[in-house]
């Protein structure tokens, strides 16, 4: 059973910043994208960052200049180091990832369980 497990959130004050990591676990071939998503109360989730399987980064408008996504292939490992943090950086936030369960290529989509991340004064 492949596990996409979150940690790093938690309660940071305006201007902070804060290191998220998605851990992959569990028997598979590789891993394709991954990337970040994020559901406010009352909102629907959305998109915050992605990386593909070669390091091509991609930042919704909203985070762009204030958060870097980065990966470790090696430790199935992906990071989102977000600074210059606002109030309505608020949200849960998910990890996704696009995992290849074996040689033939078959493709399962993964979802984390989610970490919290609160930015209050």
């Amino acid at each position: 059973q492949v596990q996409l497990v979150e940690s790093g959130g938690g309660l940071v004050q305006p201007g902070g910043s804060l290191r998220l990591s998605c851990a992959a676990s569990g028997r598979f071939f590789s891993i394709n994208d991954m990337g970040w998503y994020r559901q406010a109360p009352g909102k629907q989730r959305e998109l915050v960052a992605r990386i593909t399987g070669g390091g091509t980064t991609y930042y919704a408008d909203s985070v762009n200049g204030r958060s870097t996504i980065s990966r470790d292939n090696a430790k199935n490992t992906m990071y989102l180091q977000m600074n210059g943090l606002k109030p309505e950086d608020t949200a849960v936030y998910y990890c996704n990832a696009k995992i290849i369960m074996s040689a033939s290529g078959y493709l399962s989509d993964r979802w984390g369980q989610g970490t919290q991340v609160t930015v209050s004064s």
